[in-house]
Formats: structure tokens, C-alpha cells, sequence
């Protein structure tokens, strides 16, 4: 899965030209208690919380990698030693050592763009789905329940105008749907039950957006990444079909995604409050 078609300009510059974001510009700063870190290109685990640590240097931290995850080699300048992913290739950062940091006195200098941080401390590697069924608030409170679901976040994708607001979406001009990231652990649960859930929490037959959310931005949809899930989308769809449903669910290759506003992430966990247009309707047997 070629899992950098989602990523933004900015995560590309990093990821695969070798950039680095400003000191303390970014996130995981400060160590955390339990969990993973992956590759944002590729979705490979490559550290795990137990070998971060809080340094001063502007930039996540670790002392130790899971094995055979990094690849290191010697800068253009013949001085730094640049670490990348083992199986993607994308740029982290650099490795420094003897700074007596920690007792394996050795940092890994990381782009907190070239990671991201899920709660699960055993994940080897991951997968990634992007769904698109109507306001991507009720969407993402039950993906974020699925047992196997390390990561969600929600945003906007299909369009043509670059990172878009929330408001610029909402004035059905951009093209945009709002849609979801569903980061998750393969070994654990398959594209084929992530896109049956998906099914199950929306109207699927509706071509005019979701429930009371009407308008372009709330239609159905599924960005596949490779060949393999849109194949498995069809199959989906077609056992629908079989079903006497009227599915008007739209599949698209993937393309970028532009995460919303901080305000929408978690948004019902944050909130307390309940979904008012999703709700599981069991179609699958």
C-alpha cells in the first residue's frame, strides 16, 4: 500500500525530500506511558514509548528502534547519519551518539511529521482506509470503538483547492468530501470488515448527502489506495447489490488528505455528546 498518496505537501517535504520542520513546531515532544510510533509514509511501527525520552532538542526523541525498522546512512556533508524507514525509504531525521543522554546513549532526532503515535504498544504494521459517509463527526465516534482501529482522523479529500477550511467546504465549491483516516492493525481486523462496518453506519442508498446533512461535501464515497481494495470495495458493494440495495456509495483512487481543524478531531469524545445521523444498522451476517 502506497500510503503516501495521502500525504499532505508538507509531510512530502519531509518524507521524501529530505526536509526538516522547525525545532519544537511539532508534536511528541514529550515522552508518553505506552504505545507505538509509525512510519507516516508507510505505516510500519518503528519505535515503541518505552525508548522515548524528553530532550531538549526541539524534535521527538529515542534511544532505541524496533529491529531491522531503520536504515542509516552517511550524509551528503560526510558528518550526520541520516535514519529512514527500512521499507519505504522516507526521511525521519538523524542519529547522534555519546551525548549521555540516556544509558544506550544514542538519540534518534525525529520529525514529529515523519511519525504518528497510536496507543497500542504490540503493533508490528498497519493499514489504512479512507471512507466518506456524510458528517465525518458521527463517522469517526464508531470507528474509534472497533476493536483493531489504532488511529482516526477526520478531514477533507476529493477537491482541488489546497489544505481547505472547514468553511471553505461548506460553501459546496471546493469538491470536497468530508472523510476519515482509519489507521489499523491488519493482523487484527481486515479492509473487508472496516468497509461492512462503514456500510452498516450510514444510508448508503442516500445520493444527496446524509440524513439532514444535505450537499456535495456529505456524499458517500470510498478512496481506495491499490488495486486490491478496490477490488474488495466492489465485492462489498456487489453482495450489497445482491442484497436488493441500491448502493450509491462512489469509489475514487485515493488522493490528498487535508486533516480539518483541531476543533473536529474526536469531536464527540470531546465533547460528550452523541452522533445524531449514525447509527449501526446490522446488515452483514
Amino acid at each position: 500500500m502506497n500510503k503516501s498518496l495521502s500525504l499532505t505537501p508538507i509531510e512530502k517535504y519531509i518524507l521524501e525530500d529530505k526536509g526538516t520542520e522547525p525545532s519544537f513546531s511539532g508534536s511528541h515532544l514529550e515522552k508518553v506511558e505506552q504505545g507505538s510510533f509509525l512510519c507516516r509514509a508507510c505505516g510500519k511501527a518503528l519505535f515503541r514509548a518505552d525508548n522515548q525520552f524528553t530532550s531538549t532538542c526541539g524534535w521527538p526523541s529515542f534511544d532505541d528502534e524496533l529491529q531491522d525498522t531503520i536504515a542509516r546512512s552517511l550524509d551528503n556533508d560526510g558528518r550526520r547519519t541520516e535514519i529512514t524507514c527500512a521499507r519505504c525509504h522516507g526521511h525521519l531525521g538523524h542519529v547522534f551518539a555519546g551525548e549521555n543522554l540516556t544509558e544506550k546513549n544514542q538519540r534518534h532526532c525525529v520529525n514529529s511529521l515523519s511519525i504518528e503515535f497510536v496507543a497500542d504498544e504490540n503493533v508490528i504494521d498497519t493499514e489504512e482506509a479512507i471512507i466518506a459517509g456524510g458528517c465525518f463527526w458521527g463517522v469517526e465516534a464508531l470507528f474509534e470503538k472497533v476493536e483493531g482501529v489504532l488511529l482516526t482522523q477526520v478531514g477533507y479529500i476529493g477537491g482541488e483547492l489546497e489544505d481547505p477550511t472547514y468553511e471553505e467546504v461548506c460553501r459546496k465549491t471546493t469538491g470536497h468530501i468530508e472523510a476519515i483516516r482509519v489507521v489499523y492493525d491488519p493482523a487484527r481486523i481486515d479492509y473487508s470488515t472496516i468497509l461492512k462496518l462503514f456500510f452498516e453506519i450510514h444510508d448508503f442508498t442516500q445520493t444527496n448527502g446524509q440524513g439532514p446533512d444535505l450537499g456535495p461535501q456529505y456524499l458517500s464515497a470510498i478512496f481506495y489506495f491499490d488495486s486490491q481494495q478496490k477490488s474488495t470495495a466492489k465485492d462489498v458493494i456487489e453482495e450489497l447489490k445482491h442484497m436488493d440495495y441500491s448502493v450509491a456509495t462512489q469509489l475514487y483512487p485515493m488522493s490528498r488528505f487535508w486533516p480539518a481543524e483541531d476543533y473536529h478531531q474526536d469531536y464527540y469524545t470531546k465533547t460528550g455528546k452523541q452522533p445524531y445521523c449514525h447509527v449501526r444498522k446490522k446488515i452483514f451476517k
